[in-house]
């Protein structure tokens, strides 16, 4: 059997330098955990809005009149340039 010297005092420092605080780490596990619950959330609530449906086969093409930017009242048409409008 072969004796090893005990690790110094600096060696036993250097190891616990790299380690996160315990309040740092649960801050970032509540963190997790709370990032995990909203995106739960929110896949369960679906779109916000009709327009806001994935790119697909079965999703509107971004040219076919039926984004915001159409004149369904998602545009701005109508409204007065800078400057100007009175």
């Amino acid at each position: 059997m072969t004796d090893h010297p005990p690790p110094s005092p600096d060696a036993r420092f250097a190891a616990r330098r790299f380690v996160p605080p315990r309040a740092l780490l649960g801050f970032l596990v509540l963190l997790g955990v709370l990032f995990a619950a909203s995106y739960a959330v929110g896949s369960a609530a679906g779109p916000v809005a009709p327009w806001m449906r994935p790119a697909g086969p079965s999703g509107a093409d971004p040219g076919d009149g039926g984004g915001s930017g159409s004149e369904e009242g998602g545009g701005m048409h109508g409204m007065a340039g800078p400057g100007g409008g009175r």
